[in-house]
């Protein structure tokens, strides 16, 4: 959106839009102005500008406008670009895989622990493979949690182990086997090249491979991750952005009233 304010036209045409053919918004109710960045290998001037717009306009944006360009040094410029998006799509069309899932808060998912599984639940949790970001496995596990919202670690009835970051998918199997874990959660922040498609197959692998697959809540969260991804790698859920501890304790605990599990130690 181009501007923060709309006037009271625009808010009465918004109430009546046509949601089979959405369209981007900037200065009025589908002129499909939109904003996008990038960054190309030449040198800033006219040339570079003219470059950009035209990328745009392959893009299908018409009368593309660069608005800002900074050159960043060793031959590589910054580009901000304005144009006119000529697609639409249908909202009303858009089906999108979710979590189905009552959500809790704290108390109510410790009253469920003590309602209907009667244990503690233990859950171990980990940034793994070489990502070193904690900041996803922490704002679900430690107990200060993130943004008002605390984790596991303060709920009474779950046990919450932090493995941390860059732990091998190895060395998780092997915590998970020992604390006869009920869950494993995986947090997978830096994603370039997919690199968190390979490293996530190869715990559903592992798990496979010491054949308690089936006998583990298996979890996995990150800024690229999807519910839908999640499953087609193997996994039981998957939450991405704006996902809270109580997301993930109620989707557990859910998940472990409604089946019987063996335990992971023989």
């Amino acid at each position: 959106m181009l501007h923060a304010d709309t006037s009271k036209a625009d808010a009465v045409a918004a109430s009546t839009v046509d949601l089979t053919k959405i369209k981007p918004y900037g200065d009025t109710l589908n002129d499909g102005m939109m904003q996008l960045s990038f960054t190309l290998p030449i040198p800033e001037g006219e040339e570079a500008n003219e470059a950009a717009k035209l990328i745009a306009k392959k893009m299908g944006l018409e009368e593309p406008a660069v608005v800002y360009s900074n050159d960043l040094g060793i031959g590589y410029t910054f580009f901000i670009l304005y144009g006119k998006c000529r697609h639409t799509v249908d909202y009303t069309a858009i089906k999108v895989p979710k979590v189905d899932v009552d959500v809790m808060n704290r108390q109510q998912c410790e009253k469920y622990i003590s309602d209907n599984i009667k244990r503690d639940v233990v859950i171990v949790g980990a940034c793994t493979g070489t990502d070193a970001h904690t900041v996803g496995i922490d704002a679900i596990m430690n107990m200060k949690g993130f943004h008002g919202h605390f984790g596991l670690e303060r709920y009474q009835g779950i046990e919450a182990i932090n493995m941390g970051s860059q732990v091998s998918n190895e060395l998780l199997v092997a915590k998970a086997i020992e604390t006869n874990a009920d869950a494993i959660l995986v947090s997978q922040i830096v994603t370039q090249k997919d690199v968190h498609i390979t490293n996530m197959t190869n715990l559903v692998e592992l798990l496979e491979a010491e054949g308690i697959r089936d006998r583990v809540i298996l979890v996995c969260g990150g800024p690229r991750i999807s519910h839908e991804i999640a499953q087609e790698l193997g996994y039981d859920a998957g939450f991405g952005p704006n996902s809270y501890a109580e997301d993930v304790a109620s989707f557990v605990l859910t998940e472990m009233a409604g089946k019987k599990r063996k335990p992971l130690l023989h």
